[in-house]
């Protein structure tokens, strides 16, 4: 739930209002990264702070802290202030992601257009591919004299022509 402009002055002291004043457009949007950075760490220290301090109170109310406090909403305010701090910071975060998006989309286009300026590189044929469908290759081995299906045949034929001489 958003909180008014005037609970938010009501809540904070001067120096934080002021640092959630700057998380707000446009004056967000104008800040350089470098005080983008500082202001996030301010605004999470102010949110620990008030995040800390609701928690004691809270321990308080239940009795298991130091002092025991008999009103139940005296954290609310804590509470409330470190959620609009939180509010604060989360708007920076979408700032820091929408700066990182655009300075990638930036390298980007860059990257494409010096890939368009270069001069296309000669490049060797990439040699046989499975585009072309099956083409004969050379054998590297010897290439043979006689089909394999003679050598057997006529070794069979030595063999017989020898038996034939043994047995007369």
């Amino acid at each position: 739930m958003a909180t008014s402009k005037l609970d938010e002055r009501r809540l904070m002291t001067d120096e934080e209002y002021t640092l959630v004043e700057q998380t707000r457009y446009p004056v967000l949007g104008k800040l350089e990264d470098a005080a983008l950075k500082d202001l996030t760490q301010r605004l999470r220290e102010r949110r620990d702070r008030a995040r800390d301090i609701a928690h004691r109170q809270r321990r308080e109310v239940r009795g298991k802290g130091r002092r025991t406090t008999a009103f139940e909403k005296q954290d609310a305010g804590n509470r409330r202030k470190a959620r609009i701090l939180a509010e604060a910071l989360t708007r920076i975060n979408s700032e820091r992601t929408h700066r990182k998006a655009e300075e990638l989309r930036a390298n980007a286009r860059r990257a494409f257009a010096l890939r368009q300026d270069r001069e296309a590189s000669v490049r060797p044929d990439s040699g046989r591919t499975s585009r072309s469908g099956m083409r004969e290759v050379a054998s590297s081995r010897r290439d043979r004299i006689v089909n394999p299906m003679d050598a057997g045949r006529i070794s069979q034929a030595g063999k017989r022509a020898q038996a034939v001489r043994d047995n007369a």
